[in-house]
């Protein structure tokens, strides 16, 4: 009865981590909208890019707290909390009005949804033996990685009957929803004796109802000759200072309040003291301003025009100091973040290896397969680009699926390095495209065979990570191998473009002037076009080519560090 529960609750997480996922690769076709909304035009898309960075951090920077919370909270209580902060965030957003409030709201959407992975994979590790792990995982691989093809999807399909707000107000519905059905699985131990806080409720809705009412401002309301004073501030000209935001402040301290005198509070709050004191907070707030440090410095950089963003010169520092810091903490605290002696198996020091050079792989495809195809077959048309890139990330989710399956007869080290090898090689041959070869059935069968390596390696290297970690550090162990995948995205994309600009820039030194050649003449025009085409191409050959050296990397690290002894074994 015990594993047929988890199983529910498996199902109910798989999911959550789904629609999660494809919220990630939603806003792509809603950014312009998005971007009028916090009145952006097209030509200011860069400073568009904290809608998707915003998410990107959030998901990532507070990962290991979260997954440690687990290991020492429960599944289940992180799981539905971050459910209902996912729902929080896509409220927010589907109520932002600026982009100071769009990209909050983005934010804590991203700290709700990257939460769910690493309690998610803990689950896992918690309801099956090792032996038995792999097809969980590989489902769990599969749902995660067929959001990036569900998600544009899903956004067009509600953009056509509705606008991109409708997006996000559904994004929290379906939150709170799978949220409300998790709370059947909580343990029986921690209701015994609980209440429902019904005035808590009451204090938090009117609150939030208040304080959503401030920020969507509707016209119905704010035009009325009294309910519209309603929305006037009381001084200067702050939506946030109006008679409405002064009340929802004042029902949210009435809520505080009560849930720190109430019996049976609506918040279960007094188990968090202990967990607070069992977390060490302040090595996870300089792990946190590290990786956030991190993340803005490589997301906020134009890919193919800027290896990094402008402030680089100020946040990385930061970043090695916050990075210092951390393990300072880490060697003096009673409780650190990462217990010590937790991840002192080569094989669990050796997956979140393998994952970083797995995330500097992947990015190359993610990002510059769609280019290729722009600068080739599709230079004005961005849907049949991004279609090219659908048959790669369609064998994603068939090849972890069939990986899981694999894991019960091939040990998850030879596993992993034949998936990569091939995923390296398709890589090699990507390197040598030329401007046709998009046009040829060949390229469709090299991106499939490409993607299906990277799937077929997702559920070995997790399962090598959760076999050689105790149990109660699964939770914080699955964070830090998605942390390091991401990680090795963005630091990733920045080597790899800094090798494909080096090429483009040889490739356009040996390109004649263009007064020479755009000399009126239409024939010479073309030639200098296809010339800087040429060029682009070579950039691109470079960065698969380096895509390649990074997945062969990972290869070997997987056969090196993965086999120290086969992970069934006990």
């Amino acid at each position: 009865m015990k594993e047929l529960a988890s199983r529910g609750l498996l199902a109910l997480a798989a999911v959550a981590i789904g629609f999660a996922a494809a919220d990630t690769y939603v806003v792509v076709l809603a950014l312009p909208d998005m971007m009028t909304a916090a009145g952006l035009t097209v030509a200011e898309l860069q400073r568009a890019a904290p809608i998707i960075s915003g998410f990107l951090l959030g998901y990532v920077a507070v990962l290991p707290l979260i997954g440690r919370v687990s290991d020492l909270r429960g599944r289940v209580p992180v799981l539905t909390g971050c459910l209902v902060v996912f729902a929080i965030g896509s409220v927010i957003t589907a109520a932002g009005y600026d982009l100071p409030t769009i990209v909050l709201g983005r934010l804590i959407q991203g700290i709700g949804g990257g939460g769910l992975i690493p309690p998610t994979l803990a689950l896992i590790a918690d309801t099956w033996p090792a032996e038995r792990r792999g097809m969980p995982l590989g489902i769990i691989g599969a749902v995660q990685e067929l959001g990036s093809v569900v998600g544009p999807l899903w956004g067009a399909a509600i953009l056509a009957f509705g606008t991109w707000h409708d997006i996000f107000w559904l994004n929290a519905a379906v939150g709170l929803a799978i949220a409300a059905a998790m709370l059947r699985h909580r343990p029986a131990e921690r209701m015994r004796g609980r209440g429902f806080d019904l005035w808590g409720l009451i204090l938090v809705g009117i609150a939030s109802a208040c304080l959503l009412l401030v920020m969507m401002e509707p016209e119905s309301l704010t035009t009325g000759v009294t309910s519209g004073l309603a929305f006037l501030p009381v001084t200067g000209d702050s939506r946030w200072l109006t008679p409405l935001a002064l009340a929802g402040y004042a029902f949210l301290v009435a809520f505080v309040v009560r849930q720190a005198t109430a019996a049976r509070p609506l918040l279960a709050w007094r188990g968090w003291g202990e967990i607070a004191r069992e977390t060490d907070l302040w090595g996870a707030a300089a792990l946190t301003v590290a990786l956030g440090a991190v993340i803005v410095t490589f997301a906020s950089a134009e890919p193919e025009q800027a290896v990094l963003a402008d402030d680089a010169v100020v946040l990385l520092p930061i970043a090695a100091l916050a990075l210092a810091a951390f393990v300072w903490r880490g060697r003096r605290a009673a409780n650190p973040l990462i217990p010590r002696g937790s991840l002192t198996a080569t094989p669990a020091w050796g997956s979140i290896a393998v994952s970083f050079f797995v995330g500097a792989a992947l990015i190359a495809a993610l990002v510059d397969i769609p280019f290729f195809a722009r600068l080739t077959i599709a230079p004005d048309d961005q849907l049949e680009a991004a279609l090219v890139l659908v048959r790669f990330l369609v064998a994603l989710p068939v090849g972890a699926v069939l990986g899981g399956w694999l894991l019960r007869h091939v040990p998850a080290g030879p596993l992993t390095a034949a998936a990569l090898t091939l995923s390296g090689a398709c890589f090699l041959v990507m390197g040598s495209w030329d401007a046709q070869s998009l046009e040829s059935f060949s390229s469709t069968v090299v991106l499939a065979a490409c993607g299906f390596g990277f799937g077929l390696a997702l559920a070995p290297v997790n399962a090598a990570l959760l076999e050689h970690t105790a149990a109660e550090v699964h939770g914080l162990a699955s964070a830090l191998l998605v942390v390091a995948r991401m990680v090795g995205m963005l630091i990733g994309i920045s080597a790899l473009t800094t090798i494909g600009l080096r090429a483009f820039r040889g490739a356009v030194a040996k390109i004649p002037s263009v007064e020479s050649l755009c000399d009126g003449e239409s024939t010479a025009c073309r030639a200098y076009t296809g010339a800087m085409r040429d060029a682009g191409i070579a950039q691109l050959q470079a960065v698969f080519t380096g895509a390649a050296v990074a997945a062969f990397i990972a290869a070997a690290l997987a056969l090196l560090l993965l086999r120290r002894r086969d992970i069934f074994s006990s």
